[in-house]
């Protein structure tokens, strides 16, 4: 069992094998429904490439760039902690980034990407694409969310990408232990015919 495994909350991914197949888009509906739930969500997203959430001309880039390997931006309303690793030959391993959440905040971890990391993943496929598929040679895999659920040849669940409301209630039902109270689920048609 790794250090990941024994977390509270839970950490899930969402995977896919190609760009464009909606991970970040059904992950914005996975926060915006569970906040509406009630549910504390936390984000690891990973890059490929060097980034920057700084900005030339900010007090906080300038110290950076001068040498700083921490800078902490902070406001009553949030902060940010950035840190230059150029010595780093990797990108952080999971353990690391979990590590640095302020984890009795949240009750559930969410990764996009990282689809090699040993942790649970929903698997995010467009029919369209034509891509093949993670989870035959992944075991980690524990769901497939497609726009064409019926399409799909494979003993695990089948949820439908198009229906964010179904894919948290299963990440909810299997993951995430409530405090003393249900919230319950809406199902995709109920929640479609609020309004």
């Amino acid at each position: 069992m790794s250090y990941i495994d024994k977390l509270k909350p839970p950490v899930v991914g969402i995977v896919a094998y190609q760009k464009n197949a909606g991970k970040t888009v059904l992950l914005k509906e996975l926060i915006r429904l569970a906040r509406e739930r009630g549910l504390r969500v936390a984000v690891i997203k990973h890059a490929h490439h060097s980034f920057d959430i700084d900005h030339v001309g900010k007090d906080s880039y300038e110290m950076r760039s001068s040498g700083a390997a921490q800078v902490l931006v902070a406001s009553r309303k949030r902060w940010a902690l950035m840190a230059e690793t150029p010595d780093n030959e990797h990108d952080p391993s999971l353990s690391d980034l979990v590590a640095r959440l302020e984890l009795e905040d949240v009750d559930l971890v969410l990764v996009e990407g990282l689809r090699h990391e040993p942790i649970p993943k929903i698997e995010v496929h467009r029919a369209d694409l034509c891509s093949p598929f993670l989870f035959p040679d992944d075991d980690t895999v524990v769901a497939v969310a497609c726009d064409n659920p019926s399409l799909i040849d494979t003993t695990l669940p089948c949820l439908d990408s198009n229906c964010p409301e179904e894919i948290l209630a299963f990440i909810e039902q299997r993951y995430v232990s409530r405090r003393s109270q249900s919230l319950g689920g809406l199902s995709c048609s109920e929640s479609q015919g609020q309004g």
